[in-house]
């Protein structure tokens, strides 16, 4: 175990605290810490973003927005409340593993662009997957706005209110919140899985697809586009490398959907 990830002199957590600081999980305790907040955004969604958001008139996208907020948010403070309670100081030290930069920034670049590159070129590759499972099996899913394409949670409404949402959304959806999920599920979760071995990242990258309760035609999809920046965070033992892959590839689509809506390129 490296420096980063020892707890300091005089620091002795116990209880459940203990066991969630612990180098290692077990797998129902695992599987619940990476299921819980995918319940928690379906439950917030249903019972406080969406009656608001509808009411306001705007698309049911900001609802979903809304709703990874108000539970990311809070598993972000859950992080730094561990780090607290394990080291005396608000910080994710010692929690969120990973973050010892073992590559250099060229080693990262290079891998989490390809790894970007991938995420983006087979995700969308991979839409017909998700209509095909879709049709298949979850047309009884009554999300408004529910659907393979990720752009039904914003049709129906017009241009500029669309491309209001995406402005005031976009920061969080599009990088913040995705960056909270990799510190949650790359940094806390996925290490302490050693005795899971190479089976790890597999384990992490599903349970993290089917977090997604929101749309569970994309778990099929998910495992392939998202194991390869998970498998290499995981070997390599560097964050950065998911982090490039995911929020990088939601910051990229996101300006690019944007850009494209306010030039006329594109409409809903």
């Amino acid at each position: 175990m490296d420096t980063a990830t020892r707890p300091p002199a005089g620091a002795h957590p116990t209880g459940f605290v203990a066991k969630l600081l612990a180098d290692r999980h077990s797998i129902p305790l695992s599987i619940a810490l990476h299921l819980v907040p995918g319940a928690a955004i379906v439950a917030v969604y249903a019972f406080v973003a969406a009656p608001l958001v509808r009411a306001m008139g705007a698309p049911i996208f900001a609802a979903w927005a809304m709703a990874l907020a108000i539970v990311l948010f809070p598993v972000q403070l859950f992080l730094l409340w561990l780090g607290r309670k394990r080291t005396g100081r608000f910080t994710m030290e010692g929690v969120v593993r990973y973050r010892g930069k073992p590559l250099t920034r060229r080693k990262v670049m290079w891998l989490g662009g390809a790894c970007l590159v991938w995420m983006t070129v087979v995700s969308l590759a991979l839409t017909p997957l998700d209509n095909l499972v879709y049709d298949w099996f979850f047309t009884w899913v009554d999300y408004q706005g529910a659907g393979p394409d990720g752009t039904t949670y914003l049709q129906g409404y017009p241009q500029a209110v669309v491309l209001t949402t995406l402005l005031v959304c976009g920061p969080f959806t599009g990088f913040t919140l995705p960056l909270i999920e990799e510190h949650y599920f790359r940094g806390f979760l996925l290490p302490r899985l050693p005795q899971l071995g190479k089976w790890a990242p597999i384990f992490n990258t599903l349970l993290f697809s089917v977090y997604h309760f929101w749309a569970p035609w994309t778990v099929l999809s998910k495992l392939v586009f998202l194991y390869p920046g998970v498998w290499l965070a995981w070997k390599k033992q560097d964050i950065r490398i998911s982090i490039t892959m995911h929020p990088g590839t939601t910051l990229l689509m996101t300006v690019v959907g944007i850009v494209a809506l306010a030039s006329g390129a594109a409409s809903m």
